[in-house]
């Protein structure tokens, strides 16, 4: 019997294989995209996915490893350009941003208003 390695090994071959014949046939899918983003040039690529309808989630670390104030130059530029495109941006802990493209919308849930009661489980 094949072990779980095995399975998924046989499993990233097909995949590989399938997506070179179906990236050109499916232009209308939605990617989620994970990348790290390491300078300010990266921002690039993430517009043009953003633009081609894709979700990224970048792992902001490795450039604020490099410069605090190029990380919030980033975050500044991609906010603008997310508005601009009416997509959408939110940050995913300490380290990583989510940015989504128009026809996604990020869910945020509403802090409770100190007048109105806390609803609780009975």
């Amino acid at each position: 019997m094949p072990g779980l390695s095995e399975l998924f090994r046989k499993y990233k071959r097909e995949e590989k294989v399938e997506k070179k014949t179906k990236a050109k046939e499916m232009p209308g899918k939605t990617f989620l995209k994970a990348m790290p983003l390491r300078d300010l040039s990266d921002l690039d690529a993430v517009k043009n996915e953003v633009r081609s309808g894709n979700i990224l989630i970048l792992r902001i670390t490795p450039l604020a490893n490099k410069s605090i104030e190029d990380v919030k130059r980033a975050v500044n530029e991609l906010c603008e350009f997310v508005e601009s495109v009416g997509g959408d941006i939110a940050r995913l802990g300490e380290e990583r941003v989510v940015v989504c493209p128009p026809n996604v919308k990020i869910w945020r849930e509403k802090a409770p208003v100190a007048s109105e009661p806390i609803p609780t489980a009975a």
